[in-house]
């Protein structure tokens, strides 16, 4: 059953994947994952349409693999902004905006996996709601949600530090 259906939508898998899926050479491993989860299932006649069950998979490793690969933010790069706040001279600028910057990161590592991707594409990247949900495979209501759990979890890490 599952050489059957690798073979009948094999391509129609991949057009499926080609959007959802930043770099298209990942797409053969996404297939691939696709089918060894549909193997794995113990009784394959519990199924009943396993082409839409391998499009749901599907949709499900993609998004999987759209946040590993999302790249995080880090110290070092949050630490751009305390180079122009060195620039300024101030150490006492400095020292305050470096605890910032830890507080900052250390919320953002507390965040869900999603709700990071949702700050950083949106903040970092410059994409728009719209965006964001598209590629997340997520509702735009969840995607502004995400980011202002963010923006909130933030405020509150500033508010406490002070």
């Amino acid at each position: 059953m599952v050489a059957e259906l690798a073979t009948r939508h094999g391509q129609e898998l991949r057009r499926f994947l080609r959007p959802r899926v930043r770099n298209s050479a990942d797409i053969p491993d996404i297939i691939q994952e696709v089918f060894l989860r549909l193997l794995r299932v113990p009784n394959h006649e519990t199924i009943r349409a396993p082409e839409a069950y391998i499009f749901t998979v599907a949709r499900h490793v993609a998004q999987q693999h759209s946040l590993k690969s999302t790249p995080h933010t880090t110290s070092a790069e949050l630490g751009d902004v305390l180079s122009e706040v060195r620039a300024a001279g101030d150490p006492a600028l400095e020292v305050v905006a470096q605890q910032c910057v830890e507080l900052l990161d250390r919320a953002l590592l507390q965040l869900s996996p999603k709700a990071q991707a949702t700050f950083l594409l949106h903040r970092r990247d410059g994409k728009s709601i719209e965006e964001i949900s598209q590629q997340l495979g997520i509702s735009r209501p969840m995607a502004k949600k995400y980011l202002v759990k963010t923006l909130v979890r933030f405020r509150k890490q500033l508010k406490d530090a002070e």
